[in-house]
């Protein structure tokens, strides 16, 4: 579970109706029936235009990717990578089909069955290469739909504006019907506002980066397993993967020799 999405969610939330309770009035006063199906049902609305129908219908599991935290850390991959090679050193390849019931990445596992059925170098490399980049374009669709609705919806918002103030203006001369009218071209602005700015926008951001750990990490992965397929040395397994990450969380005694 990804903690800093949800506490950025609930206290921009808490910031906001903080606010309005302090005002005075309560929350009523700034729900308003209309101004909801102008922005909500219009940015929907606009996505099912934008968008086909199962790509739509799958935005509840893109944004499930912002709360959840369901890849390994690099450090653990290359932990991982070290007792392997320790054991294809010692016993061969074929023994690593004992440790696949062990694996809990789906990648890693068809990358780690690949290496037991004997299939070379390059085929692994261009198998999960294509993996990788289709999981990019997902994610890349992903992120362009949260975008859109962060697009759409303030856009939405100016529309109900407009309505509302036509509204109004069509009843001047009535002044019990201002009240609404007014109403409905402010609250529109307001939801639109909120959705992109409060949701949308923050959603979208951390779905790319997301999407770029999870590249690193397949990558990652893939490096590992072509040193595996090489017969290489624990040691020259470790140093080949950390140079995926950054000085800082390599061991300490890694830290000291690059900083040499």
């Amino acid at each position: 579970m990804d903690i800093a999405t949800i506490i950025g969610l609930v206290l921009g939330t808490g910031l906001v109706l903080g606010s309005i309770m302090m005002g005075g009035g309560g929350l009523m006063p700034f729900f308003n029936v209309p101004s909801l199906m102008i922005v909500v049902g219009g940015s929907f609305a606009a996505l099912l235009t934008n968008f086909p129908l199962k790509s739509v219908l799958g935005v509840v599991g893109v944004i499930k990717n912002c709360f959840t935290e369901k890849l390994p850390s690099p450090a653990e991959v290359i932990e991982q990578f070290k007792e392997l090679a320790a054991i294809t050193r010692r016993d061969g390849l074929l023994a690593l089909e004992e440790q696949l019931g062990n694996m809990k990445d789906g990648f890693m596992t068809r990358g780690l069955e690949m290496v037991v059925s004997g299939t070379g170098k390059e085929e692994v490399q261009e198998v999960l290469e294509t993996e990788i980049s289709y999981i990019e374009e997902r994610h890349k669709v992903g992120k362009k739909i949260i975008d859109a609705v962060g697009s759409a919806a303030p856009a939405f918002g100016m529309i109900g504006t407009l309505i509302g103030l036509v509204q109004m203006l069509r009843t001047l001369d009535d002044p019990s019907k201002i009240g609404g009218g007014m109403a409905t071209a402010l609250l529109t602005t307001l939801y639109g506002a909120v959705i992109a700015n409060m949701f949308c926008i923050p959603l979208a951001g951390k779905l790319e980066t997301r999407s770029k750990q999870e590249v690193m990490v397949r990558s990652l992965m893939l490096s590992g397993l072509t040193a595996l397929i090489e017969g290489l040395a624990p040691r020259s397994v470790e140093e080949r993967l950390q140079a995926f990450i950054s000085a800082k969380e390599r061991p300490q005694e890694e830290q000291t020799r690059a900083a040499a």
